[in-house]
C-alpha cells in the first residue's frame, strides 16, 4: 500500500497522457481518446453514475464537477442498488439518460450488473476501470481506462486519484462541449491538470513524515468523524473508508453541516474529527465553504474537541483552531480533493501499522468483490 501511493504522480501522468496532450504548445484533449463520450455530453443533459466503495466516491467527486463545471444533472447510484430500482424512472423516454459505471478491477459483480441492466434498458454506456481487458471496458458502450497499473494493495489509492483524474478531465470535457465554460479557462485549467503530479510528488515526503506522528498522537482514538464540504465531502468519505479497511477502526464521513444534526453527540478525546478546510481563493463558493467550515472549527475549540485539520499551506487560521494541521499546496477547488486524499491514505496507512494491522492482507477484504 506505501509503495503505491508513492507511485499515484507516475500514475497521474500516465493517466493524464491518454487524454491530454501536455507537450503541444497549447495543452489540449486528444479528440481521438474522448470523441465518444464527447458526444454523449452533447446529446444529453444528464447523467448517472454507478459504482460501489471507493469508485462510487469517485463518483460522488464527480456527481459535484459535472454539475457545477458543466452543468449535467447527475445522480449517483449504489451499485448493488441500481438493478433494483424501478425501470419507469426516466426523465427522458425517447433519449435514455447515459450511465457511467466505475470500477477499479472492471469486474466487480455488482457495478457489472448495473452495467447489464442499464445496457438492457437502452441507455448509453461509459466504463472507468484501471483494466482494459475487463469485462466491464468489454461491455459499455464507451471503455475509458486510468492507467494506474496494477494495483497489488486491497486499499484502493492510486487506482482512486486516477480516477479523480480522469473525472476531472471528464468534467471539463463536457463543460466545452455544452458551452458552460470559455475556452481560455478550459486551458487554464487543463495547465493546471498538467503540474498535479509534480505538486503532488513534491508534498508527499512531508505528509508522509507527518502521518506517522499523527498516528502515534491519534492511536487512542476509538472512532473517527470525517467532515467535508461540497466536492470534499466525498473525500471525507473516502477517508473514512480508508481507515476502516485499514486499521479496523470505525470512522464515518459527513457533510461538515450536518455536525451538529446528531454526530456531533460523539464528539469527545476518544471520538475526534478530521476536518477538511482547504480552499481555493479564486472561487466565491469555495471561500463560503470554507468560511462556514471555519465557524464550526471555532465551535468545535470551545467543545475542546480534537480535530485533525488538512489546511492550505499558508492558512494560520485553521492552524490555530485545530489540534494538528496537515498543510497541502494552494490548488484550484477541483484538484484540492486528490492533495488531501493522499495525506488522508498516508493516515489510514500508519495507523494500520502502529495497530500492528497486516495493512496488505487485511480481514475478511479481496481486492474485487466478483460476488454479491
Amino acid at each position: 500500500m506505501l509503495r503505491e501511493i508513492h507511485e499515484q504522480p507516475d500514475a497521474l501522468s500516465r493517466t493524464l497522457g491518454q487524454y491530454i496532450d501536455l507537450a503541444a504548445p497549447t495543452p489540449h484533449f486528444r479528440e481521438e481518446a474522448l470523441a465518444s463520450v464527447a458526444r454523449l455530453f452533447r446529446q444529453h443533459p444528464d447523467l448517472i453514475i454507478t459504482a460501489s466503495g471507493s469508485s462510487r466516491h469517485s463518483g460522488l467527486a464527480a456527481e459535484i464537477l459535472f454539475e457545477d463545471l458543466a452543468g449535467l444533472m447527475v445522480d449517483v447510484e449504489y451499485a448493488s442498488e441500481y438493478a433494483c430500482r424501478s425501470t419507469h424512472l426516466r426523465r427522458h423516454p425517447d433519449s435514455p439518460t447515459p450511465v457511467l459505471v466505475i470500477s477499479q478491477s472492471g469486474e466487480t459483480a455488482d457495478t457489472l450488473a448495473a452495467l447489464k441492466e442499464a445496457n438492457r434498458r437502452g441507455h448509453p454506456t461509459i466504463a472507468v476501470s484501471n483494466v482494459a481487458d475487463s469485462t466491464i471496458m468489454h461491455e459499455a458502450m464507451v471503455p475509458l481506462c486510468t492507467y494506474a497499473g496494477v494495483e497489488y494493495a486491497v486499499p484502493a489509492t492510486k487506482s482512486f486519484t486516477t480516477q479523480l483524474l480522469l473525472m476531472e478531465v471528464l468534467a471539463l470535457l463536457a463543460a466545452r462541449e455544452r458551452r458552460s465554460m470559455a475556452e481560455d479557462e478550459i486551458e487554464a485549467r487543463i495547465q493546471q491538470l498538467g503540474a498535479l503530479p509534480g505538486s503532488i510528488r513534491s508534498q508527499l515526503p512531508g505528509w508522509e513524515q507527518n502521518a506517522s506522528a499523527l498516528a502515534a498522537k491519534y492511536a487512542d482514538a476509538k472512532t473517527f468523524l470525517y467532515l467535508g464540504r461540497g466536492v470534499h465531502y466525498a473525500i471525507a468519505r473516502e477517508g473514512a473508508l480508508k481507515l476502516k479497511e485499514s486499521s479496523y477502526l470505525h470512522a464515518e464521513g459527513y457533510p461538515t453541516g450536518e455536525l451538529k444534526h446528531g454526530p456531533n453527540a460523539l464528539v469527545s478525546d476518544e471520538v475526534p474529527l478530521v476536518v477538511l478546510a482547504t480552499y481555493d481563493s479564486q472561487e466565491p463558493e469555495s471561500m463560503l465553504r470554507y468560511e462556514k467550515t471555519v465557524s464550526l472549527l471555532y465551535d468545535m475549540r470551545q467543545q475542546g474537541a480534537r480535530v485533525l485539520a488538512i489546511a492550505n499551506a499558508e492558512d494560520n487560521t485553521v492552524r490555530s483552531l485545530a489540534t494538528d494541521t496537515v498543510a497541502v499546496a494552494p490548488a484550484s477547488e477541483a484538484l484540492l480533493p486528490i492533495a488531501e486524499v493522499v495525506s488522508l491514505q498516508l493516515f489510514a496507512y500508519f495507523m494500520a501499522v502502529h495497530h500492528g494491522v497486516d495493512v496488505d492482507r487485511p480481514r475478511n477484504l479481496s481486492k474485487a468483490v466478483i460476488a454479491e
